[in-house]
């Protein structure tokens, strides 16, 4: 196990983060004569936007004996992020392939099946990092990757109600793990348990089990089985959130669209650290909207999150040369 002390507070996180090759040009992948390695997972997305905002980030996951758990680790980690990356010697990292296959179409591919990432546990959790964080953020795809991180994320939930702190859900749904029914019985369990959840509209209907409901009505659908904060991402359309009761809608940030990968994870951090630091709702999702804009502005799922000093960069209407 390779870990960074973990601070109180903040936001606490775990799942599978994946070793990321990705061709660098636009065009089928086949025709690549290199591609770039990186890192990608919603949640280690997620926690590096948290921390890039000033706000104490922790994230737990397991990795394989290998350079690409190596690669995940220190990167993480070198973005101060308190890393938990517990070695499993008997499964591989998990590969990710992202294909720009054209200028506004990005593809992406896994091979995570009995991935070392897939075999979390609960008995790797760390109550104490739990019960001294302000949230426990969780996703949609570390129940769909196995019986024992479906068990893990029920016990971080149960571990969380413990001791007082807020649970945070992105249904996040990856097609390529499960069927939309068994997804949506999951996201429904997940949205009952949560504080805060997060969802696109696809996600809000298969938690409700409908196909028909209104962008409006989804929303209110989500904040009627329980959570007192409910964010409905719609993309270039904005969001619209129901927080304690009151509805808002959250207009888009207009920008120039590189790579649309990370945009959620990167709003979801954008609204948590604002939430951490006190910040009202309507501050809330403006950071969320300004930190969605951003991720997508540059190619790759965490590489383009702001830091606090970056968030006014967007309203510059100059020339776009900052000096």
């Amino acid at each position: 196990m390779s870990e960074l002390p973990a601070p109180g507070g903040g936001v606490v996180t775990f799942g599978e983060t994946m070793a990321r090759l990705s061709s660098p040009g636009v065009g089928p992948m086949r025709h690549a004569r290199s591609l770039r390695l990186g890192i990608a997972g919603a949640e280690s997305n997620l926690a590096i936007g948290v921390r890039r905002l000033g706000v104490p980030a922790a994230w737990l996951g397991r990795v394989g004996a290998d350079e690409f758990g190596e690669l995940i680790r220190s990167t993480v980690a070198g973005q101060g992020v308190a890393t938990t990356a517990i070695v499993d010697p008997d499964a591989p990292t998990g590969l990710l392939f992202k294909e720009r296959r054209t200028a506004t179409r990005t593809r992406v591919q896994y091979y995570r099946s009995g991935s070392a990432g897939s075999r979390l546990t609960p008995d790797d959790l760390d109550p104490e990092l739990i019960a001294r964080s302000q949230i426990l953020h969780l996703t949609g795809i570390t129940p769909a990757l196995g019986d024992s991180a479906r068990r893990a994320v029920t016990a971080g939930i149960e571990l969380a109600r413990a001791h007082g702190v807020t649970v945070s859900v992105d249904l996040n749904y990856r097609a390529a793990l499960w069927p939309p029914e068994q997804a949506g019985a999951a996201f429904r369990e997940l949205v009952e348990g949560a504080d805060i959840v997060l969802a696109t509209e696809e996600e809000a209907a298969m938690a409700l089990g409908t196909s028909s409901l209104d962008a409006e009505s989804l929303r209110d659908g989500l904040a009627g089985l329980g959570p007192a904060e409910v964010l409905v991402k719609r993309g270039e359309r904005g969001a619209l959130a129901r927080i304690d009761g009151r509805a808002y809608e959250v207009p888009p940030r207009r920008v120039t669209v590189l790579d649309p990968v990370g945009a959620g994870d990167a709003f979801a951090a954008g609204y948590l650290a604002s939430r951490c630091r006190g910040a009202d709702p309507g501050t809330r999702l403006a950071v969320a909207a300004t930190t969605g804009a951003f991720a997508v502005t540059v190619a790759g799922d965490w590489e383009g999150a702001p830091t606090l000093d970056e968030l006014r960069l967007l309203d510059n209407h100059g020339d776009g040369v900052a000096r």
